[in-house]
């Protein structure tokens, strides 16, 4: 992309995810750092992340499925963002693996200037609140991503283009 056409254009930076950051869009995904419930006879703990993924809307059932992912090249023109508005959609890495999340509220189709970009430190995964705007997975690292999704019938993923492209970085 070349230097006068990145300047000429809404400019975004992804933040560092965290969840206080993130609630308005959904839940971040990462190994708590209090003790979990003790679970097998005490050899392994249990922290139960999100209770109710929100998948069962218009006979919706739980779908899990592996997103292989190419590294994107940033700065990132982000053109068009997508919904599901009949249920939440997670995405955790495989390994280490950062990504990129950019988002918007649920509700009305967003414009350019009500987009939020976080970037995860690559052992954090999110699972999106049904309706949250999105755009598709922004990989930093090539690699596998498991993502839980609602599936049935009724196809469950709107799409809009944003007003004017948004061009999101990160530092790292």
């Amino acid at each position: 992309m070349n230097d006068a056409l990145f300047h000429a254009r809404m400019q975004l930076t992804a933040q560092p995810l965290t969840q206080q950051a993130f609630a308005p869009y959904g839940t971040v995904l990462a190994a708590p750092a209090n003790a979990g419930r003790s679970i097998n006879g005490g050899n392994a703990e249990r922290f139960d992340l999100v209770d109710d993924l929100q998948l069962g809307a218009k006979d919706g059932r739980a779908m899990l499925a592996l997103f292989r992912a190419q590294a994107r090249r940033f700065p990132h023109e982000v053109t068009e963002m997508e919904r599901h508005a009949l249920g939440s959609q997670t995405f955790v890495p495989l390994g280490e693996r950062r990504f990129v999340i950019v988002v918007a509220q649920a509700g009305k189709a967003p414009s350019a200037d009500a987009l939020a970009a976080f970037v995860t430190n690559g052992l954090q995964g999110v699972t999106l609140a049904p309706g949250t705007w999105h755009h598709a997975l922004l990989a930093v690292d090539a690699g596998d991503f498991v993502v839980v999704e609602r599936a049935g019938q009724h196809v469950d993923c709107d799409t809009c283009a944003v007003g004017a492209p948004v061009i999101v970085g990160w530092k790292g």
